[in-house]
Protein backbone atom coordinates (compact mmCIF):
# COMPACT_ATOMS: atom_id res chain seq x y z
CA UNK A 1 0.00 0.00 0.00
CA UNK A 2 1.45 3.40 -0.89
CA UNK A 3 1.72 5.98 1.93
CA UNK A 4 1.89 9.67 1.53
CA UNK A 5 2.10 11.81 4.68
CA UNK A 6 0.19 15.37 5.17
CA UNK A 7 2.95 16.46 7.07
CA UNK A 8 5.80 13.83 6.06
CA UNK A 9 7.20 10.91 8.09
CA UNK A 10 10.04 9.73 7.00
CA UNK A 11 9.43 5.87 5.68
CA UNK A 12 12.40 5.09 8.42
CA UNK A 13 10.51 6.31 11.49
CA UNK A 14 9.28 4.11 14.13
CA UNK A 15 6.00 5.37 13.81
CA UNK A 16 5.98 4.92 10.38
CA UNK A 17 7.12 1.44 10.43
CA UNK A 18 4.24 0.29 13.07
CA UNK A 19 1.36 1.94 11.17
CA UNK A 20 2.97 0.05 7.99
CA UNK A 21 2.39 -2.83 9.69
CA UNK A 22 -1.23 -2.82 11.19
CA UNK A 23 -2.49 -1.75 7.51
CA UNK A 24 -0.60 -3.66 5.23
CA UNK A 25 -2.47 -5.28 2.69
CA UNK A 26 -5.74 -3.59 3.60
CA UNK A 27 -6.74 -2.18 0.56
CA UNK A 28 -8.84 0.68 2.34
CA UNK A 29 -7.35 4.35 2.20
CA UNK A 30 -7.00 5.77 5.69
CA UNK A 31 -4.87 8.50 7.57
CA UNK A 32 -3.34 8.90 11.13
CA UNK A 33 -2.51 11.65 13.44
CA UNK A 34 0.55 11.18 15.41
CA UNK A 35 1.12 12.93 18.77
CA UNK A 36 3.18 15.35 17.28
CA UNK A 37 0.58 16.86 15.13
CA UNK A 38 1.86 14.73 12.04
CA UNK A 39 -0.87 13.08 9.48
CA UNK A 40 0.44 9.93 7.96
CA UNK A 41 -1.92 8.76 4.70
CA UNK A 42 -1.96 5.39 3.78
CA UNK A 43 -3.71 4.30 0.09
CA UNK A 44 -5.43 6.71 -2.70
CA UNK A 45 -8.40 8.38 -2.36
CA UNK A 46 -10.12 10.23 0.26
CA UNK A 47 -9.36 8.20 3.31
CA UNK A 48 -12.68 6.21 5.26
CA UNK A 49 -11.78 6.52 8.28
CA UNK A 50 -9.03 8.63 10.69
CA UNK A 51 -7.49 7.78 13.68
CA UNK A 52 -5.70 10.08 16.36
CA UNK A 53 -3.41 9.02 18.71
CA UNK A 54 -3.08 11.50 21.11
CA UNK A 55 -0.50 9.86 23.75
CA UNK A 56 3.02 7.93 22.63
CA UNK A 57 1.93 5.08 24.66
CA UNK A 58 -1.18 4.41 22.79
CA UNK A 59 0.56 4.43 19.61
CA UNK A 60 2.92 1.88 20.97
CA UNK A 61 0.12 -0.63 21.98
CA UNK A 62 -1.85 -0.43 18.46
CA UNK A 63 -1.40 -4.38 18.68
CA UNK A 64 -3.17 -5.09 21.97
CA UNK A 65 -7.02 -4.98 21.22
CA UNK A 66 -7.82 -4.52 24.92
CA UNK A 67 -5.35 -1.72 25.26
CA UNK A 68 -6.95 0.36 21.78
CA UNK A 69 -10.16 0.11 23.45
CA UNK A 70 -8.88 1.36 26.60
CA UNK A 71 -7.17 4.06 24.66
CA UNK A 72 -10.23 5.26 23.07
CA UNK A 73 -12.58 5.22 26.18
CA UNK A 74 -10.29 7.10 27.95
CA UNK A 75 -9.88 9.53 25.03
CA UNK A 76 -5.96 9.26 24.33
CA UNK A 77 -7.34 7.96 20.67
CA UNK A 78 -10.03 9.25 18.48
CA UNK A 79 -11.71 7.53 15.98
CA UNK A 80 -13.32 9.02 12.86
CA UNK A 81 -15.37 8.06 9.72
CA UNK A 82 -16.11 4.42 8.53
CA UNK A 83 -16.20 2.07 11.66
CA UNK A 84 -16.91 -0.68 9.63
CA UNK A 85 -14.03 0.03 7.25
CA UNK A 86 -11.65 0.76 10.60
CA UNK A 87 -12.70 -2.02 12.30
CA UNK A 88 -11.22 -4.31 9.52
CA UNK A 89 -7.82 -3.66 11.50
CA UNK A 90 -9.35 -5.81 14.77
CA UNK A 91 -8.55 -8.97 12.84
CA UNK A 92 -4.57 -7.55 13.00
CA UNK A 93 -5.09 -6.92 16.68
CA UNK A 94 -4.28 -9.49 19.56
CA UNK A 95 -6.60 -10.08 22.26
CA UNK A 96 -4.46 -9.97 25.21
CA UNK A 97 -4.86 -12.64 28.17
CA UNK A 98 -5.83 -10.47 31.23
CA UNK A 99 -5.21 -13.02 34.00
CA UNK A 100 -7.08 -11.39 36.86
CA UNK A 101 -10.51 -10.66 34.63
CA UNK A 102 -10.04 -14.61 33.68
CA UNK A 103 -9.70 -15.39 37.04
CA UNK A 104 -12.77 -13.19 38.50
CA UNK A 105 -14.85 -14.91 35.51
CA UNK A 106 -14.06 -18.10 36.63
CA UNK A 107 -14.89 -17.34 39.86
CA UNK A 108 -18.30 -15.76 39.18
CA UNK A 109 -18.90 -18.57 36.43
CA UNK A 110 -18.98 -21.26 39.12
CA UNK A 111 -20.07 -19.58 42.22
CA UNK A 112 -22.23 -21.12 44.61
CA UNK A 113 -24.58 -18.78 44.65
CA UNK A 114 -25.57 -18.12 40.58
CA UNK A 115 -28.44 -15.91 40.76
CA UNK A 116 -26.48 -13.70 43.15
CA UNK A 117 -23.69 -13.30 40.54
CA UNK A 118 -26.34 -12.70 37.94
CA UNK A 119 -28.08 -10.01 39.46
CA UNK A 120 -24.86 -8.30 40.04
CA UNK A 121 -23.72 -8.58 36.81
CA UNK A 122 -27.17 -7.36 35.65
CA UNK A 123 -27.05 -4.36 37.91
CA UNK A 124 -23.68 -3.82 36.83
CA UNK A 125 -24.60 -3.28 33.19
CA UNK A 126 -28.04 -1.77 33.62
CA UNK A 127 -27.22 1.03 36.33
CA UNK A 128 -27.39 4.10 33.47
CA UNK A 129 -31.53 4.12 34.06
CA UNK A 130 -33.88 3.50 31.04
CA UNK A 131 -33.20 6.84 28.98
CA UNK A 132 -29.99 5.57 28.64
CA UNK A 133 -30.52 2.52 26.80
CA UNK A 134 -33.87 4.39 24.99
CA UNK A 135 -31.25 6.70 22.89
CA UNK A 136 -30.50 3.86 20.67
CA UNK A 137 -32.96 1.06 20.60
CA UNK A 138 -35.99 0.82 18.94
CA UNK A 139 -38.98 3.10 20.05
CA UNK A 140 -42.04 1.11 19.94
CA UNK A 141 -41.24 -1.86 21.56
CA UNK A 142 -37.62 -0.80 23.20
CA UNK A 143 -36.16 -4.36 22.29
CA UNK A 144 -32.23 -4.61 23.45
CA UNK A 145 -31.93 -7.82 21.20
CA UNK A 146 -31.93 -8.16 17.51
CA UNK A 147 -35.05 -7.59 14.70
CA UNK A 148 -35.84 -9.16 12.39
CA UNK A 149 -35.50 -7.51 8.97
CA UNK A 150 -37.42 -8.26 6.03
CA UNK A 151 -35.53 -6.22 3.62
CA UNK A 152 -32.42 -3.85 4.56
CA UNK A 153 -34.44 -0.75 4.43
CA UNK A 154 -36.78 -1.34 6.80
CA UNK A 155 -36.99 1.13 9.84
CA UNK A 156 -35.67 -0.34 13.72
CA UNK A 157 -39.15 -0.38 14.70
CA UNK A 158 -40.68 -2.50 11.68
CA UNK A 159 -37.62 -4.90 12.84
CA UNK A 160 -39.04 -5.58 16.04
CA UNK A 161 -42.57 -5.57 15.12
CA UNK A 162 -41.66 -8.82 12.71
CA UNK A 163 -39.46 -10.46 16.11
CA UNK A 164 -42.81 -10.00 17.81
CA UNK A 165 -44.85 -11.49 14.98
CA UNK A 166 -42.50 -14.23 14.70
CA UNK A 167 -42.65 -15.18 18.07
CA UNK A 168 -46.11 -14.85 18.46
CA UNK A 169 -46.99 -17.24 15.62
CA UNK A 170 -44.24 -19.43 16.17
CA UNK A 171 -45.59 -20.15 20.07
CA UNK A 172 -49.40 -20.90 18.75
CA UNK A 173 -50.41 -18.19 21.25
CA UNK A 174 -54.16 -17.05 21.23
CA UNK A 175 -55.90 -15.02 24.24
CA UNK A 176 -56.31 -16.54 27.29
CA UNK A 177 -53.07 -18.14 26.80
CA UNK A 178 -50.49 -18.00 29.38
CA UNK A 179 -47.01 -16.21 28.71
CA UNK A 180 -44.04 -16.73 30.63
CA UNK A 181 -41.21 -13.41 29.35
CA UNK A 182 -37.97 -14.70 30.62
CA UNK A 183 -35.85 -11.12 31.16
CA UNK A 184 -38.79 -8.67 29.99
CA UNK A 185 -36.52 -5.43 29.27
CA UNK A 186 -38.72 -2.86 28.76
CA UNK A 187 -42.06 -4.72 28.26
CA UNK A 188 -41.94 -5.25 24.43
CA UNK A 189 -43.43 -8.54 25.06
CA UNK A 190 -46.06 -8.08 27.36
CA UNK A 191 -46.94 -4.67 25.17
CA UNK A 192 -47.46 -6.87 21.86
CA UNK A 193 -49.14 -9.85 23.29
CA UNK A 194 -50.65 -8.59 26.24
CA UNK A 195 -52.86 -6.03 24.13
CA UNK A 196 -53.92 -9.37 22.17
CA UNK A 197 -55.16 -11.03 25.51
CA UNK A 198 -52.42 -13.10 26.30
CA UNK A 199 -51.19 -13.63 30.05
CA UNK A 200 -48.21 -12.02 30.33
CA UNK A 201 -45.94 -13.16 33.65
CA UNK A 202 -42.52 -11.39 33.03
CA UNK A 203 -39.34 -12.01 34.76
CA UNK A 204 -36.51 -9.81 35.28
CA UNK A 205 -33.50 -9.23 37.43
CA UNK A 206 -32.97 -5.18 36.86
CA UNK A 207 -34.59 -2.86 39.45
CA UNK A 208 -35.66 -0.29 36.09
CA UNK A 209 -37.17 -2.56 33.97
CA UNK A 210 -39.40 -4.28 37.16
CA UNK A 211 -40.53 -0.36 37.51
CA UNK A 212 -41.16 0.13 33.50
CA UNK A 213 -42.86 -3.20 33.16
CA UNK A 214 -45.50 -2.52 35.97
CA UNK A 215 -45.68 1.19 35.28
CA UNK A 216 -46.61 -0.55 32.16
CA UNK A 217 -49.09 -2.98 33.28
CA UNK A 218 -50.92 -0.70 35.49
CA UNK A 219 -51.60 2.06 32.84
CA UNK A 220 -52.70 0.15 29.85
CA UNK A 221 -54.40 -2.60 31.54
CA UNK A 222 -52.45 -5.10 30.39
CA UNK A 223 -53.28 -8.77 31.32
CA UNK A 224 -50.56 -10.28 33.50
CA UNK A 225 -47.62 -9.41 35.95
CA UNK A 226 -44.06 -9.35 36.55
CA UNK A 227 -41.59 -10.05 39.00
CA UNK A 228 -38.37 -9.21 39.71
CA UNK A 229 -36.66 -12.63 39.92
CA UNK A 230 -34.13 -15.00 38.46
CA UNK A 231 -36.18 -17.44 36.28
CA UNK A 232 -33.29 -20.36 38.25
CA UNK A 233 -35.79 -19.72 41.13
CA UNK A 234 -39.14 -19.04 39.43
CA UNK A 235 -41.52 -21.79 40.78
CA UNK A 236 -45.07 -21.13 39.18
CA UNK A 237 -48.41 -22.10 40.52
CA UNK A 238 -48.96 -23.66 37.60
CA UNK A 239 -47.17 -24.63 34.16
CA UNK A 240 -47.57 -22.18 31.43
CA UNK A 241 -48.34 -22.93 27.73
CA UNK A 242 -45.51 -21.23 26.32
CA UNK A 243 -41.93 -19.62 27.43
CA UNK A 244 -39.76 -16.88 25.44
CA UNK A 245 -36.78 -15.64 26.41
CA UNK A 246 -35.04 -12.65 24.23
CA UNK A 247 -31.29 -12.35 24.29
CA UNK A 248 -31.31 -13.54 27.79
CA UNK A 249 -29.63 -17.13 27.56
CA UNK A 250 -26.13 -15.31 27.10
CA UNK A 251 -26.55 -14.17 31.06
CA UNK A 252 -27.69 -18.23 31.64
CA UNK A 253 -24.77 -19.74 31.07
CA UNK A 254 -25.25 -23.56 32.64
CA UNK A 255 -27.45 -25.22 29.93
CA UNK A 256 -28.26 -27.99 32.11
CA UNK A 257 -30.15 -26.07 35.37
CA UNK A 258 -32.09 -24.00 32.85
CA UNK A 259 -33.46 -26.60 30.83
CA UNK A 260 -34.77 -28.40 34.05
CA UNK A 261 -36.33 -25.47 35.06
CA UNK A 262 -38.18 -24.71 31.41
CA UNK A 263 -39.48 -28.34 31.42
CA UNK A 264 -40.99 -27.64 35.63
CA UNK A 265 -42.61 -24.35 34.02
CA UNK A 266 -43.64 -25.52 30.67
CA UNK A 267 -46.89 -27.69 30.57
CA UNK A 268 -47.04 -30.66 28.15
CA UNK A 269 -47.14 -29.88 23.97
CA UNK A 270 -46.26 -26.44 25.62
CA UNK A 271 -43.86 -24.39 23.17
CA UNK A 272 -40.67 -22.65 23.77
CA UNK A 273 -39.23 -19.77 21.72
CA UNK A 274 -35.36 -18.48 22.23
CA UNK A 275 -33.24 -15.65 20.43
CA UNK A 276 -29.39 -14.68 21.12
CA UNK A 277 -26.36 -13.97 19.56
CA UNK A 278 -23.76 -16.83 19.15
CA UNK A 279 -20.51 -18.34 18.97
CA UNK A 280 -19.02 -21.30 18.15
CA UNK A 281 -16.23 -21.21 20.75
CA UNK A 282 -18.44 -21.42 24.35
CA UNK A 283 -17.08 -18.13 26.51
CA UNK A 284 -15.27 -16.91 23.50
CA UNK A 285 -16.14 -12.64 24.73
CA UNK A 286 -13.31 -10.05 24.15
CA UNK A 287 -11.77 -8.73 27.07
CA UNK A 288 -12.92 -5.32 26.37
CA UNK A 289 -16.44 -6.58 26.71
CA UNK A 290 -15.79 -8.39 29.77
CA UNK A 291 -13.97 -4.96 31.27
CA UNK A 292 -16.24 -1.86 29.78
CA UNK A 293 -19.58 -3.78 29.13
CA UNK A 294 -20.47 -6.85 30.39
CA UNK A 295 -18.57 -7.17 33.49
CA UNK A 296 -20.12 -10.66 34.68
CA UNK A 297 -20.00 -14.31 33.58
CA UNK A 298 -21.64 -13.36 30.54
CA UNK A 299 -20.76 -15.44 27.51
CA UNK A 300 -22.58 -16.11 23.84
CA UNK A 301 -25.11 -18.71 22.92
CA UNK A 302 -23.26 -22.05 22.11
CA UNK A 303 -25.89 -23.66 20.12
CA UNK A 304 -24.63 -27.28 19.98
CA UNK A 305 -24.12 -27.18 23.80
CA UNK A 306 -27.64 -25.70 24.04
CA UNK A 307 -29.65 -28.34 21.75
CA UNK A 308 -27.76 -31.25 23.36
CA UNK A 309 -29.25 -30.31 27.14
CA UNK A 310 -32.74 -29.06 25.06
CA UNK A 311 -33.15 -32.49 23.78
CA UNK A 312 -31.60 -34.47 27.08
CA UNK A 313 -34.61 -32.34 29.08
CA UNK A 314 -37.57 -33.68 27.08
CA UNK A 315 -38.06 -30.79 24.34
CA UNK A 316 -38.45 -31.52 20.61
CA UNK A 317 -36.80 -28.97 18.60
CA UNK A 318 -38.99 -27.97 16.14
CA UNK A 319 -37.03 -25.33 14.58
CA UNK A 320 -33.68 -23.57 14.11
CA UNK A 321 -33.11 -20.47 11.78
CA UNK A 322 -29.78 -18.29 11.90
CA UNK A 323 -30.39 -14.78 11.84
CA UNK A 324 -26.85 -13.25 11.45
CA UNK A 325 -27.68 -10.50 9.52
CA UNK A 326 -30.80 -9.13 11.10
CA UNK A 327 -28.61 -9.02 14.03
CA UNK A 328 -25.59 -7.33 12.10
CA UNK A 329 -28.52 -4.62 11.00
CA UNK A 330 -29.65 -4.23 14.44
CA UNK A 331 -26.18 -3.17 15.80
CA UNK A 332 -25.85 -1.25 13.07
CA UNK A 333 -29.43 0.78 13.48
CA UNK A 334 -28.17 1.03 17.20
CA UNK A 335 -24.52 2.55 16.44
CA UNK A 336 -25.51 5.08 14.27
CA UNK A 337 -28.52 6.12 16.90
CA UNK A 338 -25.94 6.19 19.55
CA UNK A 339 -23.68 8.45 17.59
CA UNK A 340 -26.93 10.81 16.75
CA UNK A 341 -27.35 10.75 20.46
CA UNK A 342 -23.66 11.67 21.26
CA UNK A 343 -23.90 14.80 22.85
CA UNK A 344 -26.85 14.59 25.04
CA UNK A 345 -25.29 11.04 26.32
CA UNK A 346 -22.03 12.79 27.05
CA UNK A 347 -23.95 16.10 28.55
CA UNK A 348 -25.66 13.66 30.74
CA UNK A 349 -23.35 10.15 31.32
CA UNK A 350 -19.69 11.25 30.51
CA UNK A 351 -18.08 10.67 27.52
CA UNK A 352 -16.60 7.64 28.80
CA UNK A 353 -19.82 5.51 29.10
CA UNK A 354 -19.98 6.96 25.41
CA UNK A 355 -16.86 6.03 23.41
CA UNK A 356 -17.39 2.29 25.85
CA UNK A 357 -20.97 1.56 24.03
CA UNK A 358 -19.89 3.48 20.98
CA UNK A 359 -16.77 0.70 20.15
CA UNK A 360 -18.90 -1.97 21.73
CA UNK A 361 -22.31 -1.11 18.74
CA UNK A 362 -19.76 -0.68 16.16
CA UNK A 363 -17.53 -3.59 17.07
CA UNK A 364 -20.97 -6.04 17.36
CA UNK A 365 -22.15 -4.41 13.92
CA UNK A 366 -18.64 -5.70 12.25
CA UNK A 367 -18.27 -9.08 13.80
CA UNK A 368 -22.14 -10.11 12.62
CA UNK A 369 -20.69 -8.84 9.39
CA UNK A 370 -17.66 -10.76 9.26
CA UNK A 371 -19.42 -14.17 11.00
CA UNK A 372 -17.24 -13.82 14.00
CA UNK A 373 -20.24 -13.98 15.88
CA UNK A 374 -23.80 -15.40 15.02
CA UNK A 375 -27.46 -15.11 15.58
CA UNK A 376 -30.29 -17.93 16.10
CA UNK A 377 -33.83 -18.30 17.11
CA UNK A 378 -35.21 -21.50 17.71
CA UNK A 379 -38.36 -23.14 18.60
CA UNK A 380 -38.98 -26.57 21.06
CA UNK A 381 -42.10 -28.06 21.88
CA UNK A 382 -42.42 -30.05 25.23
CA UNK A 383 -43.11 -33.72 25.23
CA UNK A 384 -44.37 -35.92 27.94
CA UNK A 385 -41.68 -37.46 29.08
CA UNK A 386 -37.84 -36.03 30.25
CA UNK A 387 -35.37 -37.11 27.69
CA UNK A 388 -32.72 -39.85 28.15
CA UNK A 389 -29.63 -38.96 29.31
CA UNK A 390 -27.23 -41.74 28.48
CA UNK A 391 -24.13 -41.82 30.61
CA UNK A 392 -20.58 -43.89 29.43
CA UNK A 393 -22.13 -47.33 31.03
CA UNK A 394 -25.45 -47.14 29.01
CA UNK A 395 -23.66 -45.91 25.69
CA UNK A 396 -21.23 -49.28 26.25
CA UNK A 397 -23.65 -51.40 26.62
CA UNK A 398 -25.52 -49.60 23.57
CA UNK A 399 -22.26 -50.08 21.54
CA UNK A 400 -22.46 -53.29 22.31
CA UNK A 401 -25.82 -54.51 21.89
CA UNK A 402 -24.99 -53.08 18.28
CA UNK A 403 -22.58 -55.20 17.60
CA UNK A 404 -24.49 -58.08 18.44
Amino acid sequence: MDAAAATPTLPGTRSFRILHRLVDGLDTPCEFGLPGGETVRFGSGPPKFRVTFHTPRALRRVFNELAVGRAYVNGEIDMEGDMLSLLDLRSRLRDKLNVSWLLKFWRELFAIDVTRVNKKAIQEHYNYGDDFYLTFIDSKYRFYSHGLFHSDDETLEQASEHKLETMYEALELKPGMRLLDIGGGWGGVTQYCGSRGVHVTTLTIAADSYNYISNLIRTQNFPGEVFQQDFLEHRPSAPYDAIVIYGVIEHIPFYRRFFRRVWDCLRPGGLFYLDAAATVEKFDVSAFNRQFVWKGPHTFLCLQDLIRELLYHGLDLQQVKQESRDYGLTMWHWARRLDENRQKIIDRWGEKLYRAFRLYLWGGCHTFRTDMLQAYHLVARRLDGPGPRPGLFRRTVQFIEGLA
